[in-house]
């Protein structure tokens, strides 16, 4: 019995997919144990390997698939038939339609440009949108502090008429204590000049009491 026949029976057939799953299998364990540098790491990668060889070497003895013109037994199956918009699949008429339509690559290329250019006019549409509330808001702003410099200057305004009314009050006040020092002054000059001139008349007194009384 040569390689040929052995790939062409059934058990052959059977057996290789799970060979293929097996071999498969030994070899991801064993890659797995040689990247943790587990036990038996080796091991695992021989027999998987062997067993991947193994299968390699048969199945180059496998006869190629043969490619048979099924139409001719079922013309269901030819070109002709699938034409026919009867015998056609949504997709197939979908697609048939959109030929007859003329709507190929180049147009849905188009449509998608078309979107794409929509898509970025909208997003510069959104960037001069946001850009117009950051200038209001700003405004805004501006406004408040003008407002806020208004109740500032209001402020100060009345602080300086309370200033000016009190420099006012306190230059009549020295006005006045200037006036009530100049009377002090005048009044001590006086009554110095009233005890001057009741001295003065104590010794004219003392005089004519002196003249009056010779003998003493």
């Amino acid at each position: 019995m040569g390689l040929g026949n052995i790939t062409e029976a059934k058990w052959y057939k059977k057996m290789m997919p799970k060979l293929y799953g097996w071999g498969a299998a030994l070899v991801i364990i064993g890659a797995l144990f040689k990247i943790e540098h587990w036990p038996f790491a080796s091991l695992f990668l021989i027999i998987g390997l062997s067993t991947e060889a193994i299968i390699f070497f048969f199945s180059a003895f496998e006869k190629t698939h043969e490619d048979y013109q099924w139409e001719k037994v079922y013309p269901v199956l030819g070109n002709d038939h699938m034409t026919d918009p009867a015998n056609m699949t949504p997709a197939q008429q979908l697609d048939n339609a959109l030929e007859k339509a003329k709507i190929d690559n180049e147009l849905v290329d188009s449509l998608n440009e078309g979107l794409r250019v929509f898509g970025e006019s909208a997003a510069k549409l959104n960037e001069t949108i946001s850009a117009a509330s950051a200038i209001s808001e700003y405004n805004s702003q501006i406004q408040e502090g003008v407002k806020n410099m208004n109740a500032l200057n209001s402020l100060y305004e009345l602080q300086l008429q309370a200033s000016n009314q009190q420099m006012e009050a306190t230059t009549v006040f020295l006005q006045n204590l200037q006036s009530s020092l100049e009377d002090s002054k005048k009044f001590q000059e006086q009554v110095s000049q009233l005890a001057v001139n009741l001295e003065q008349m104590n010794k004219v007194y003392g005089n004519m009491l002196t003249a009056m009384n010779p003998n003493k």
